[in-house]
């Protein structure tokens, strides 16, 4: 039983770990595959530099982005979930309130 009770403190360290920093962060992940893969032809994102664009085209790992400054080619995983989220939000607001 002593023996139990000095592995405690362990198993509670590392309890709290999973719960506070690994599971979000599976959580975050899993949102940021879900939303590459549900990219669609003229979608409007913005990058994790801060470039808004529209998509044009989409590969396998990349992404046309066709902005102020021409087209461009872009990582998927360039892509930032939550800016577009916030991006997105005010226009699906606008929507609601119409109706």
């Amino acid at each position: 039983m002593e023996q139990i009770t000095s592995f405690l403190p362990i198993l509670l360290m590392i309890a709290v770990v999973y719960l506070f920093m690994i599971r979000p962060q599976m959580k975050r992940q899993k949102d940021e595959k879900k939303f590459g893969e549900a990219l669609k032809r003229g979608d409007r994102v913005i990058t994790k530099s801060g470039l808004h664009g529209k998509i044009l085209e989409l590969n396998e790992s990349t992404v046309v982005l066709e902005s102020g400054a021409g087209k461009m080619i872009f990582e998927r995983s360039a892509l930032s979930l939550e800016l577009t989220r916030k991006l997105n939000e005010p226009a699906k607001a606008a929507v609601v309130k119409k109706k």
